[in-house]
């Protein structure tokens, strides 16, 4: 061949190497990192609960990135602000997935948000990872769901509040936000009440649209309905920045935990670092984690993240670190998923998905938190805190190891039949 038939053939390759670079496609940078998307409300309502959990996953990013990184590369976050507008989630995971080319996503916070993209994330065959409490009822091979299903959450805590040292309440104010999550666990809720014989005429039920701030006519009817007779409870799936209207106006009529105590699903330390916690002293929240929860695993969790807070001056956590359960079932969920992609040597979503099964990771709670081979969902223990006067939880109740969830509730007729795994499609 001659020298310059030669240099031709270079010439060329050289030319469609730079046109490959100028498409983004075999340049170096793009072997680099494993890009990870993170889905959470920064503004709106559910910015009070998920902008935490956004630093959660950063936080877990650099501790990983700083032991090597995941398959040699290091991991980049890309974090999207989907406002606490719920078809806003669904186009901001579609970029996530199609544009940004994230491996994974960790976000969504209420069950409209997840119900927003899981279409996308099945569609695309991408994998979401959900940190937070829900009414069960959906199982996706595209979901790894990190938080609690009823059975490990709201049952149990109404069991409690009708046991003796719950204080037996024979009556029950079912009182949430108007959307997917409370309406369907109180439906649970309501079927469970009358397996223990209590009677529609003892359940009350009302919901407050999303960023409500008037509690004033609803206590009083709290109030009212709680005069009739028989011991009360309240029940409150209230989600995001109406938690801090409700609980001042709780204490600003005096509804004290001795007379009516009230069990939340959606308030922990961060909920109630805005509020005086002062007069809320005894009523309840229901959880798988709490800040308080004395295990060397949890010391170690905290100072981690107060050092991470005060390092990034985080707001308010800088001057006040709190942990709450859903950061715990973040930092369990990106953990996880880190062990997964190891063992199946690829960020493939299928090959993921089959080495997520039965993976377990020490959790920040001082128990070992184990994937369900089957399920998607964690196995995990339930507590049950008072408030306490600094906003703290002093622990009253707790399962004596890890309950294995209920996705399909037994108490929702058309259950009956439901496999316990996600459909293959």
């Amino acid at each position: 061949m001659s020298s310059r038939r030669r240099f031709a053939l270079h010439t060329l390759a050289v030319a469609s190497i730079a046109g490959l670079a100028t498409l983004g496609l075999g340049t170096a940078h793009a072997q680099e990192t494993i890009k990870v998307g993170v889905l959470h409300s920064l503004s709106g309502t559910m910015a009070i609960s998920e902008t935490v959990l956004k630093d959660t996953v950063l936080m877990a990013i650099d501790e990983i990135n700083a032991k090597g990184g995941v398959l040699g590369k290091k991991l980049e976050a890309v974090v999207v602000d989907p406002a606490s507008n719920w078809p806003l989630f669904a186009e901001k995971a579609r970029q996530l997935v199609s544009k940004d080319k994230v491996a994974v996503v960790f976000g969504c916070w209420t069950s409209v948000s997840r119900k927003s993209v899981l279409p996308v994330f099945e569609e695309l065959n991408s994998l979401l990872f959900y940190p937070v409490q829900y009414e069960g009822e959906e199982l996706s091979k595209n979901v790894f769901y990190t938080g609690a299903a009823p059975n490990q959450q709201a049952i149990p805590a109404v069991e409690y509040l009708m046991s003796k040292d719950g204080g037996a309440a024979k009556r029950f104010v079912l009182l949430g936000t108007d959307y997917v999550y409370p309406r369907t666990t109180n439906k649970i809720l309501r079927a469970f009440l009358h397996s223990k014989g209590i009677a529609d005429a003892d359940i009350m039920e009302e919901y407050t649209p999303f960023g409500h701030g008037d509690y004033q006519s609803i206590i009083a009817k709290i109030k009212k309905f709680a005069a009739e007779g028989k011991k009360t409870a309240v029940v409150s799936t209230i989600n995001g920045d109406s938690n801090v209207p409700f609980y001042k106006e709780l204490g600003n009529q005096g509804l004290k935990a001795t007379d009516v105590p009230v069990v939340a699903f959606s308030v922990g330390e961060e909920e109630l670092r805005g509020v005086d916690t002062k007069p809320l002293v005894g009523h309840l929240a229901a959880w798988n984690y709490f800040m308080s929860i004395k295990s060397p695993a949890n010391t170690e969790f905290v100072k981690k993240w107060s050092d991470y807070a005060k390092a990034k001056g985080i707001a308010g956590h800088k001057d006040k670190p709190l942990t709450n359960d859903p950061m715990e079932a973040t930092y369990i969920g990106i953990m996880m998923w880190k062990q997964a992609v190891e063992k199946a040597r690829s960020t493939d979503t299928d090959k993921v998905i089959a080495a997520m099964a039965g993976q377990t990771v020490p959790a920040p709670g001082g128990f070992v938190s184990t994937m369900d081979p089957k399920n998607h969902h964690l196995h995990k223990p339930v507590f049950i805190g008072e408030v306490k006067a600094d906003g703290q939880f002093n622990v009253v109740w707790k399962t004596k190891g890890p309950v294995k969830a209920q996705p399909w509730s037994p108490f929702i007729a058309e259950n009956k039949g439901k496999k316990d795994e996600p459909e293959k499609k």
